[in-house]
């Protein structure tokens, strides 16, 4: 029995066959070019830190140079709309901050959705938020600065309006009854010059961007956010301990690719970026900084993301704060 197929059937057949085999072989050998990672933020960030220590060593095992790209800018969101805007061809990654769970309770007309927009690769860090304040300022305990507080007019500073950070600092005043003016600022490392200079007189900042002005004497740090206690500030108490019982924020960063990236290219670098994370040359600069190193599934990211929106949506409720800009 003869059987005829269509010659315009066979042909769009063989196109097809013949693209997948392209695509499979542009993922096979990917990459053959340098690899783009952006950063929402200015540079001497938390999450600039991160990327950098990561970026090094992951350009090493690619064999491919992974160049970081700082694009700041509306508390982030230019960044990551570039990047669920850019191809989905690996060579356009983010570094990711928890803040990212709170840009749709920021922003009205969002170009993108956390939940859907990106594909996670893996977790990078993670880091507790401090309350600081300057060498100056009288309190010495969380204690202490409560009652300062109540006595005069303070402002904090953070890394932006919408952030972990600025929400952390709304939580303290709900929870203790003071009044504070916030501050945003374009990023971590621009909070942490204000601070350490004296301009702003306390901070809720990644603990990173703040140990080294410790060491200075310009920065006191007074509590941890987390509900444990920090491996690198092993001496200060946390706020739950210092009477703000339940408290517990902490800071991660995760890298993220645009949505739709192969499961090839997601599946390597998720196996090169958790392999850094468990090597010296990278954990053990991660935790002189104040971070912990931590790999994760894409999966795990995932539910960061999904659960992070909806505990901050709650809150914003509840302090009802506006935040749209």
């Amino acid at each position: 029995m003869n059987i005829r197929i269509p010659l315009l059937l066979l042909t769009a057949s063989c196109a097809g066959l013949t693209a997948n085999a392209a695509a499979q072989s542009q993922t096979q050998s990917w990459p053959v070019r340098p690899v783009r990672l952006v950063v929402p933020y200015v540079p001497g960030g938390a999450t600039d830190l991160v990327s950098r220590i990561i970026a090094e060593q992951l350009g090493t095992r690619l064999g491919q140079q992974v160049v970081v790209d700082n694009r700041p800018g509306a508390t982030g969101t230019i960044a990551f709309t570039g990047v669920a805007e850019s191809a989905a061809d690996g060579y356009t990654l983010i570094t990711s901050a928890d803040s990212l769970t709170l840009l749709p309770s920021a922003y009205k007309n969002l170009k993108f959705d956390p939940r859907s927009s990106f594909t996670p690769v893996s977790l990078m860090s993670t880091q507790p938020l401090v309350l600081a304040v300057h060498a100056a300022t009288p309190a010495k305990s969380v204690k202490e600065f409560i009652a300062l507080a109540k006595s005069k007019s303070l402002s904090f500073g953070t890394s932006g309006t919408g952030t972990s950070q600025h929400l952390s600092g709304e939580l303290i005043k709900k929870m203790t009854g003071i009044d504070m003016v916030h501050i945003p600022y374009k990023g971590g490392g621009q909070a942490i010059v204000d601070l350490s200079g004296g301009q702003v007189p306390a901070a809720v900042l990644g603990s990173s961007t703040v140990i080294p002005q410790t060491k200075t004497g310009r920065v006191r740090i007074l509590a941890v956010t987390s509900k444990n206690r920090s491996a690198a500030l092993p001496e200060v108490p946390t706020l739950d301990e210092s009477g703000l019982k339940g408290f517990d924020v902490y800071q991660w960063t995760a890298m993220l690719a645009p949505a739709k990236t192969p499961k090839a290219i997601i599946s390597r670098l998720n196996g090169e970026v958790t392999t850094i994370l468990k090597q010296p040359a990278a954990s053990e600069r991660l935790q002189a900084a104040g971070f912990e190193s931590r790999g994760s599934t894409p999966d795990y990211v995932a539910g960061l993301i999904r659960d992070g929106m909806a505990r901050w949506q709650k809150l914003i409720a509840e302090l009802k704060l506006e935040l749209q800009q």
